[in-house]
């Protein structure tokens, strides 16, 4: 998709609002950049449940500076890349967050990746920190949450289900590590939005079948 109306898309830059406030007492929010590529690659090997589900291998020795450096594919509009670190008093990663914003179209904001520490699963932590994020996000024109999820990954989907995302597509045979996904394509319409009209300026996660409202 050409970039059009979009600013020239950036990984990390002046482009950046404030950080999102931390929900949590005792954790704070950085940005991580190449800076953090030792604390990013313990926690990911500290909290290996999302590469071993989705991937079917444990993170890789470089899986860190792998994501810090990833960029959305080269067809993809967008304007920037912010990669949230959620930081204990001790340092160390409690969890982290990629988002894009305008990924596709103007508003659509995408959560690319979004891992909570193992430990605080069933703790309501991963709750508020996505609550934060999306708060943020409408803050700064998100008029609509994406993201998809590994199909079968069960915890995941309910997770996401819960917090009023939708199914919009399955996309099959999406190669990921040593595995082969369906994804489902989901979307959270924010502030009296709606996922038809998301459908409408995203062709890309029409179902089949769809029509426009009359």
């Amino acid at each position: 998709m050409a970039q059009t109306s979009l600013q020239s898309p950036v990984h990390v830059s002046t482009l950046w609002p404030e950080l999102p406030p931390s929900p949590l007492t005792g954790i704070r929010v950085v940005r991580l950049d190449e800076t953090w590529e030792r604390p990013l690659q313990r926690f990911y090997e500290a909290n290996p449940q999302y590469f071993l589900e989705a991937l079917g291998q444990p993170p890789a020795s470089d899986e860190a500076i792998q994501e810090i450096r990833d960029l959305p594919p080269e067809d993809f509009s967008y304007t920037a890349l912010f990669l949230l670190g959620f930081v204990q008093e001790d340092g160390e990663l409690m969890a982290m967050a990629s988002v894009v914003s305008d990924l596709l179209a103007s508003g659509v904001w995408h959560i690319g990746l979004f891992i909570v520490a193992t430990e605080r699963h069933g703790t309501g932590v991963a709750s508020q920190l996505h609550g934060c994020i999306q708060a943020w996000a409408e803050r700064h024109g998100a008029r609509w949450m994406r993201l998809g999820v590994v199909q079968g990954r069960l915890r995941a989907e309910r997770f996401w289900e819960r917090h009023g995302y939708v199914t919009t597509k399955l996309r099959e045979g999406v190669l990921m590590g040593q595995r082969t996904n369906t994804l489902r394509v989901m979307v959270k319409p924010l502030s009296g939005n709606t996922v038809q009209d998301y459908l409408g300026h995203v062709p890309r996660d029409r179902p089949p079948g769809w029509l426009p409202s009359a």
